[in-house]
């Protein structure tokens, strides 16, 4: 089966536009197309990114629905312990904990809108794509 790693950007995308590439990502991660594999620094990344005065404007979700979100998440998704270090994303560190996670995961693909990660294209044989590159690929493998 395949594993993808998701940034949080991806799941603040999924939240906003309900309709979009992001949101059907994790419709297929409910469906069980595919692995979903996070971690403890990317499942705190996301609910801090969501809390920000900004995008709750624009997702108009309660600290507590995002709370939900989150752990219906982490119950279908493959939780990796965060133990590796690396250091490849120079401009900005804080993004290796999506490689990290992929790497302990075994994914075979991190799906970003981040252009720090989306620059990389591959590690260490995992593919880093934009959504719609992943959906596209994802058409090909069912």
């Amino acid at each position: 089966m395949i594993k993808v790693v998701l940034a949080a950007n991806q799941y603040a995308s999924a939240l906003i536009k309900p309709r979009g590439n992001s949101a059907r990502i994790i419709e297929l991660v409910y469906e069980g197309q595919f692995a979903l594999v996070m971690s403890a620094p990317i499942v705190e990344e996301v609910r801090r990114i969501l809390s920000y005065p900004k995008l709750k404007k624009l997702h108009g979700r309660s600290p507590g629905q995002i709370d939900s979100f989150l752990k219906m998440l982490e119950k279908v998704a493959i939780l990796t312990p965060s133990l590796l270090s690396v250091g490849v994303i120079k401009d900005d560190p804080t993004d290796d904990k999506y490689l990290v996670c992929a790497l302990e995961g075994q994914a075979d693909f991190i799906v970003s809108g981040d252009h720090h990660l989306l620059d990389l294209e591959t590690f260490q044989g995992i593919r880093i794509v934009n959504p719609a590159v992943f959906l596209e690929a994802l058409g090909q493998e069912l």
